[in-house]
């Protein structure tokens, strides 16, 4: 049976420390306690007194000051994982934590998890090769020696390091070792970790130079695990569920997220905020649960996404103007039917090819099979098409030797739409405005994948009047845009003014366009 042993780096909150050990030892696992040696001494001696006979609790043999980006951080990971790997011979995995998490799984499902497959959960990635960093230092973290904190010693950190770049005083990785870089929240076995530990007593020159690395937490372990276990045995994910801000710093979890926190795919969460005492408590019998079921969903970072992320486009971030591709010509005419509900427009393109002599595609920028000519490569993907919209239309006119083409385009791609109407060719743009009902807003939330199948229904009750401010937004934005020719259709117009709106757009008579107004089923869900 699976026994885990927490490392629990903290630096805080000596009540929370001792409950959450307490917590996590009451079902038969065990905890190694770093405490930072920058707090108060008095926060510590609460936290022994509390803790110190208790059999399934160890302590670091030495508690170090600890400061981010340094190498502390990881002597302090190292301490707590010794005095674990010789406290607790039963152990067979060894799980990172911070006083910041808590489970979000109960410890019977977690042990199942870890006996499911013999593998390390550990993020690790080619430092070199990999988009892992996004910005800043990259191969400056490895290649000069970093003695200084960035955040407490700003002006030494960078007057070092404009030395040695001055003077060209690089080092090389130790030989044999491909660096790998990921998040410092991992979950080893105990074979793993007593090579590690090998490893470093027999190789001290490793520990000498990730010292002087910048941000070693992120890349020390990952390294090694990657550099002693092999690939099939690594899973590159951490079991620790946390978000991002755009800004780099993690997400806080509240009271009112117990329940998107249980459908994560993870077995701990963190940051929980040390004021969400509700969460916390439930979260902590959650641990000691018997026989419960979790439903996995992992919508957590798509529904983070979206919240943060509304109204960016016009609100918070200009949208990116496309680099175009040449002019269509001014002989050629782009009809664009602009439509969120993309059933409807697609049934009015299969009319329109069925009825006219107008070719009409479907959403070319959207979708794989978009009743497209065949293009070769051009085509090949829906990323590529975009890329290169305006050479892609263009092989369409050619391909369909005409003058004349459909497309259809969603609108929340505006800028995609104002690139084409700004083109030297006639644009005509049809908005067909539709009705959104919560059946359809529920529907769309779950094709969008911002909630699942059996997501619970209050949440989806709170996110259904977001989304459909969202929906509405997207059409006023396209209502408002000021295109040159612009026609709308709708389901409440009747044929008289849909025929008219359909017969400016593609230039047919009004017998052609009361025939496609009347098109059976159109407007249906």
């Amino acid at each position: 049976m699976a026994r885990i042993a927490f490392i629990l780096l903290t630096h805080k909150d000596p009540q929370g420390v001792i409950d959450q050990a307490r917590r996590l030892t009451a079902t038969g696992d065990y905890v190694s306690i770093h405490f930072d040696k920058r707090a108060p001494k008095a926060m510590f001696q609460q936290i022994r007194d509390a803790l110190g006979d208790h059999p399934g609790v160890a302590f670091a043999s030495r508690r170090l000051h600890c400061g981010w980006g340094e190498w502390s951080l990881v002597a302090a990971t190292l301490e707590a994982l010794r005095a674990a790997e010789a406290a607790f011979p039963q152990a067979t995995h060894f799980y990172m934590l911070s006083g910041d998490c808590m489970p979000i799984k109960s410890a019977e499902f977690a042990r199942n998890f870890l006996e499911a497959e013999e593998c390390d959960y550990i993020e690790s990635f080619d430092f070199f090769d990999s988009d892992w960093i996004k910005t800043g230092f990259k191969e400056e973290r490895l290649v000069y020696r970093h003695w200084f904190n960035e955040r407490t010693q700003k002006w030494l950190f960078y007057t070092s390091y404009e030395l040695q770049k001055r003077f060209g005083l690089t080092r090389d990785v130790p030989k044999d070792i491909q660096v790998m870089i990921g998040s410092q929240w991992w979950c080893l076995r105990r074979q793993t970790v007593e090579a590690i530990l090998d490893l470093i007593r027999q190789r001290p020159e490793i520990v000498r130079f990730f010292s002087t690395t910048w941000i070693p937490d992120e890349t020390f372990f990952q390294t090694l695990v990657a550099h002693l276990v092999p690939r099939k045995q690594i899973r590159t994910r951490t079991l620790t569920f946390l978000i991002f801000t755009d800004y780099g710093m993690p997400v806080t979890f509240y009271n009112d997220q117990y329940d998107l926190l249980l459908r994560q795919g993870y077995l701990f969460a963190r940051k929980i905020s040390p004021e969400a005492l509700d969460l916390r408590e439930r979260l902590g019998a959650l641990w000691q649960a018997q026989g419960q079921d979790f439903a996995i969903a992992a919508e957590g970072r798509q529904l983070f996404g979206f919240l943060t992320g509304r109204g960016r486009i016009g609100r918070r971030f200009a949208p990116r103007f496309w680099e175009t591709d040449g002019s269509l010509g001014h002989e050629r005419v782009v009809h664009m039917i602009v439509a969120k509900k993309w059933h409807i427009a697609k049934r009015l393109t299969a009319a329109i090819r069925a009825q006219t002599e107008v070719p009409a595609v479907d959403y070319v920028f959207n979708e794989q099979e978009a009743n497209l000519p065949d293009m070769g490569g051009v085509a090949n993907s829906v990323g590529k098409r975009e890329r290169h919209r305006r050479a892609l239309v263009k092989l369409m006119f050619e391909q369909f030797e005409a003058s004349q083409l459909v497309f259809c385009v969603d609108p929340s791609a505006l800028a995609l739409i104002a690139d084409f109407d700004g083109d030297r060719a006639e644009t005509r743009v049809l908005f067909i405005d539709s009705r959104f009902d919560d059946d359809y807003v529920r529907g769309h939330m779950g094709r969008v994948g911002l909630v699942s199948p059996d997501a619970p229904p209050d949440m989806v009750d709170r996110l259904l009047p977001i989304m459909r401010n969202d929906l509405e937004h997207e059409a006023d934005r396209v209502k408002e845009a000021g295109f040159r020719r612009f026609s709308i259709l709708s389901e409440t117009a009747g044929t008289d003014r849909n025929a008219a709106a359909l017969a400016e757009f593609l230039g047919i008579t009004p017998d052609a366009a009361r025939a496609l107004a009347e098109t059976p089923y159109l407007f249906d869900d």
